[in-house]
């Protein structure tokens, strides 16, 4: 086996060889702190998206609450009398016909 460090073209060699492994070495430490950068946006993109939904969380919480109320309210509203129910048929009849028009004056303005 032949020694690197023996006679001028060994010299030459290891210089080279020295020289590609350095180059490498650098090529290498870039990409790493390419990395570490793209990580550390990775894991703020991540609290980020975490306190977006624990916010989506609490409102929907707060919707569902609403909801509740309002289905408890509707609720004791149709067991009562006749009179109510009549209003409450005619309230619903009213909503329906109103977003009924209201899709089909945006699905015409879409088009």
């Amino acid at each position: 086996m032949a020694e690197w460090g023996r006679g001028e073209a060994g010299g030459v060699l290891a210089d080279v060889l020295d020289a590609e492994n350095k180059r490498m070495a650098e090529g290498l430490a870039g990409k790493v702190t390419r990395l570490k950068a793209l990580a550390l946006d990775i894991d703020r993109d991540a609290e980020e998206q975490n306190r977006y939904l624990d916010g989506m969380d609490s409102e929907l919480l707060s919707v569902t609450g609403l909801l509740t109320g309002s289905v408890k309210r509707f609720s004791s509203m149709a067991r009562s009398g006749r009179e109510h129910r009549r209003l409450l048929c005619s309230v619903s009849v009213g909503l329906i016909l109103l977003f009924g028009i209201l899709y089909y004056l945006l699905a015409k303005a879409g088009t």
